[in-house]
């Protein structure tokens, strides 16, 4: 295989990353919290000094360098519940994860366990101040809020705070397949910072026909990519079957 082949090869591989991010984000149009992502690519220049032509020492591949998240908040959605609540504004809540540590996720279900602790969606635990869980008093679930700072409380006084962590760098975040984000270095935002909707959460930022005409782009992309693969092997035939009359 010649480095033309290589290079073919490598622009393939970087659309099928493309291919795969977006029909992702079509997948999760309607997860709550979800984030859009957007795929990295950097170019990699090969230089090597055998060619004999200056214009050939030069070799430009495409290489994956990973997932962007469109940090562009997604439209309110009420659900009834004056629990659960929306981040306005950067960051992440940190929940609990299954199996240990911690995740960070945007959707704001918030509901109570039997023991009277705040818990998501999924049942995962949601952590205040210092990462630790929340818990109201049994006695005291029904008048329990969440203010626009975070701070729960309840008619008796104010028993916790639910946090906001942010991330100087996004790409410090990965998906773990749950729905939820792994990641570490996160700063909690203070009471001053942290801007909560109430009475409902956050939809998907992802735009069914931004997303669709993407895909099509890419399809476009990769059939213009097979073609220029297709006369590639077509020229190497008639070159070795002029070399091979010459002999």
């Amino acid at each position: 295989m010649d480095v033309s082949s290589y290079v073919l090869l490598s622009r393939e591989q970087a659309l099928r990353r493309q291919l795969d991010v977006a029909a992702n984000n079509m997948a999760n149009m309607t997860t709550v919290g979800f984030k859009r992502e957007r795929p990295v690519f950097r170019e990699y220049v090969e230089r090597s000094a055998e060619n004999a032509v200056d214009a050939a020492k030069s070799t430009s591949f495409v290489l994956d360098y990973g997932a962007l998240h469109d940090t562009k908040a997604g439209a309110f959605q009420a659900t009834g519940n004056p629990l659960d609540v929306m981040i306005d504004g950067p960051g992440y809540f940190a929940v609990e994860a299954p199996g240990g540590g911690t995740a960070y996720t945007r959707a704001g279900f918030v509901k109570t366990n039997d023991t009277g602790e705040l818990i998501g969606a999924d049942g995962q635990k949601l952590l205040g101040e210092g990462g630790k869980p929340i818990a109201v008093p049994i006695e005291q679930l029904a008048t329990l809020s969440i203010a626009g700072d975070g701070t729960v409380s309840t008619r008796e006084g104010v028993l916790s705070r639910l946090t906001v962590t942010v991330f100087g760098d996004e790409r410090a975040l990965t998906p773990r397949g749950d729905g939820m984000m792994a990641g570490g270095g996160g700063r909690e935002l203070p009471a001053t910072e942290t801007r909560l909707r109430s009475g409902g959460v956050e939809g998907s930022n992802v735009e069914p026909i931004v997303e669709t005409t993407a895909m099509v782009d890419i399809l476009r992309a990769y059939q213009t990519t097979m073609r220029i693969a297709q006369d590639m092997d077509e020229l190497r035939k008639r070159a070795i079957g002029s070399l091979s009359r010459i002999g």
